[in-house]
């Protein structure tokens, strides 16, 4: 009885120095909730250099991480800089010709997800009184758009802001071959082209990747809150995270018009993943909320119900969202990918991610163009960390 007593009594005491010991030092694999990188001229992200740093603090498996730096280089041709962060930390950067501190070029589509996180700000203040005008994203999208008066096509009046995001818009799918850049008169219907006066399909009928729509989202953005979409990007979102280095595309209108910046921005990789990140932390930044919370749980399913496939790129419709889009549920031959897992991909192997349940992100930055297998990118990065169920490895 006495041994037993005793045993008892060793018992308690090994457990309570445990205790004192991880309460005094946080798990090493845990989710560190309270990290916020300062900005790359102050110090930037935490970076992690050998093995056993990767497996303790970044919680991957180093081999896996290994063999994703060769999958990179070997994945094409272009210079890029592409970043992994685990729990905090940077488990993974290659810079090939691109600065992933500095190089602000061009990132395509990723663009999109971004333009989308800026405007939920935007409407997030307006219902706070905070801007000119109030909008939610079930507002009709043209009671913003004044540039575009007379409307080309009546169907436009029935568009919402959210519409505009999630690709059921109707406006000028990429699918149509129309091309992407021109005029402000010919991005909203007035140069006469049929392909972007007219809708492809009523809204919310059907599916159609369209970067004219997100043009018109930089608009809507401004009239909402009363200053260009790139002003207000940089003072709601870019400072509030840290964010130094950053690139705007203009377009030019008539006397009508005038020149305004669109959605399309360029920034480098280790910027792009502060973006992600904030999402991560469910638009937390330090003590501020910078993104709205209703808009990172919304990205996490399709935000309209069309059922069909997106017309260019034959992706189920259900995988595209505010802006973001679901990489677990975009084809049917996707494995590796968990379901919360949000994406925005962008011509010429550009991208940003981030996974809440493997507390990761991941951005690659060309400033190219072309094709690029964006999925196998995030699949693997997935399967480095060590919280990815061995089901899905």
């Amino acid at each position: 009885m006495f041994s037993l007593t005793r045993v008892c009594f060793v018992s308690i005491e090994l457990l309570v120095i445990c205790i004192c010991f991880w309460g005094g030092q946080k798990l090493s694999w845990a989710i560190d909730n309270d990290y916020f990188p300062p900005p790359e001229s102050a110090g930037g992200w935490r970076t992690l250099t050998n093995d056993d740093e990767l497996r303790r603090l970044g919680n991957v498996d180093p081999a896996k991480i290994h063999a994703l730096k060769a999958w990179l280089l070997k994945s094409d041709n272009r210079d890029f800089a592409a970043v992994v962060i685990c729990n905090g930390h940077i488990v993974l950067e290659v810079e090939r010709g691109n600065s992933s501190k500095t190089d602000a070029r061009r990132v395509a589509s990723v663009s999109k997800a971004v333009c989308a996180t800026v405007l939920a700000i935007a409407s997030e203040r307006s219902q706070q009184g905070r801007t000119p005008q109030r909008m939610t994203f079930d507002d009709k999208a043209f009671t913003f758009i004044p540039w575009a008066n007379p409307l080309s096509d009546p169907r436009k009046a029935d568009i919402t802001v959210k519409q505009l995001l999630n690709h059921t818009s109707g406006i000028t799918p990429e699918a149509s071959g129309a091309k992407n850049d021109g005029s402000w008169e010919y991005l909203l219907g007035h140069s006469g082209d049929l392909r972007t006066s007219q809708l492809a399909f009523a809204p919310g009928t059907a599916c159609g990747y369209s970067s004219h729509a997100l043009c018109h989202a930089s608009l809507v953005c401004e009239s909402v809150t009363g200053k260009p979409y790139d002003q207000f990007a940089i003072e709601s979102l870019f400072q509030p995270i840290g964010c130094e280095h950053w690139w705007f595309q203009y377009y030019e209108g008539g006397e009508k018009i005038g020149r305004h910046p669109s959605h399309g921005l360029g920034m480098p990789a280790r910027d792009l993943a502060r973006v992600a990140y904030c999402m991560l932390r469910n638009g937390r930044w330090k003590n501020q909320q910078v993104i709205p919370k209703w808009f990172v749980d919304q990205t996490a399913k399709a935000t309209h119900d069309v059922t069909t496939k997106e017309l260019r790129f034959q992706r189920h419709a259900q995988s595209f969202s505010h802006g973001w889009e679901l990489p677990a549920l975009s084809k049917e031959d996707v494995h590796g990918i968990p379901t919360d897992a949000r994406y925005k991909p962008g011509s010429g192997g550009q991208v940003i991610a981030f996974v809440p349940s493997l507390d990761m992100v991941i951005t690659r930055q060309t400033g190219q163009s072309g094709n690029w297998e964006y999925e196998e990118f995030v699949r693997q990065a997935c399967a480095a960390s060590l919280s990815m169920p061995p089901s899905m490895r």
